[in-house]
């Protein structure tokens, strides 16, 4: 799709009283961000904190109260695109809403070009206990979460850290203090193995740390050598010599646990029986090339030796 023809969405999530309006108040009148165009903003929850709706004239802003999820639906949301004659829409979603809910009912132009997250650090640690689904698919998502009135005499920024990061290596951390400054994480996350050795020997328990980061870096592992305890998967519609390798993994609850795995190449494919996954420590070497069952390019890993294995001690992988 030509960018020319898309309509930017400025995304903001975050729980109720997250200090997202206002941010949004704060970005709209900058200087930096209000150049003229017209903006529409949909808010999706109405907290204590109310938008200046006096100065919206002026910005160019006219504001649209969104209060049912069914509002959410690509033709009423193109035609309220039309009428209102904007160039860009800055979006307070509800965070009790999934993101993905709001990707299946927006219209096909419209380009999400930048997610930031904002959390009430005196709440964050309970919703994240008590509705763990909702805080990941959150911070899945975002480029920025910024932990708002943070007491830097009474709360650890390593338990924040450590929580965005089991879901996040990409997603940036910063802190608002109570006493009124603000800075970035610079919190270190050293891999529990050694991604610069030529032979890697990953752990049982860091299966899932290790899956997520050669997604995401996969450049990094091209003619590397590794070895890892994986199921090993050949299902009838692989083509001839390859298999699954990989591991039952939860991102966050029950509910999310999904079989993660790597395209590999193995000789010996067809001397695995259809559909019936067996534990192996597996030792490969990595090419990064296009594959059709990737549709694309990734991680390919050519088998060196399968040895079968008992299965680990926790057989579904998590980042914790």
């Amino acid at each position: 799709m030509n960018e020319e023809n898309v309509m930017p969405v400025y995304l903001f999530i975050g729980f109720l009283e997250a200090g997202k309006t206002q941010f949004i108040q704060r970005t709209l009148e900058s200087d930096n961000f209000n150049n003229g165009d017209k903006t529409l903003l949909l808010v999706c929850e109405e907290g204590v904190e109310e938008y200046d709706e006096d100065k919206f004239a002026e910005l160019n802003v006219e504001m649209h109260v969104i209060e049912d999820m069914s509002e959410l639906e690509p033709i009423s949301l193109d035609k309220l695109v039309k009428k209102t004659g904007c160039d860009r829409i800055v979006l307070e979603y509800n965070g009790m809403w999934t993101i993905n809910d709001l990707f299946q009912n927006t219209p096909d132009d419209w380009m999400i070009y930048q997610i930031m997250m904002f959390v009430d650090s005196t709440t964050f640690l309970s919703y994240n206990q008590n509705m763990r689904q909702l805080v990941v698919d959150k911070l899945n998502m975002c480029e920025l979460v910024v932990f708002n009135r943070f007491d830097k005499n009474t709360m650890d920024k390593m338990e924040f850290h450590k929580i965005v990061r089991g879901v996040s290596r990409r997603t940036q951390i910063a802190y608002e203090y109570t006493d009124g400054t603000g800075e970035y994480d610079d919190i270190e996350d050293p891999l529990p193995f050694d991604v610069n050795a030529d032979h890697i020997f990953v752990d049982d328990r860091d299966y899932a740390l290790w899956y997520r980061d050669i997604c995401e870096e996969q450049d990094k592992y091209d003619g590397k050598t590794v070895t890892i305890k994986v199921s090993a998967r050949r299902e009838p519609n692989f083509p001839k010599g390859i298999i699954a390798l990989g591991r039952q993994v939860m991102t966050c609850c029950i509910e999310d646990i999904r079989f993660c795995w790597l395209v590999s190449e193995y000789d010996g494919a067809e001397g695995l029986p259809v559909s019936q996954p067996q534990w192996v420590n597996a030792t490969f070497k990595v090419k990064i090339a296009r594959h059709k069952l990737y549709r694309g390019k990734g991680p390919i890993l050519c088998v060196q030796k399968l040895e079968p294995a008992e299965p680990p001690e926790q057989e579904v992988a998590t980042f914790y």
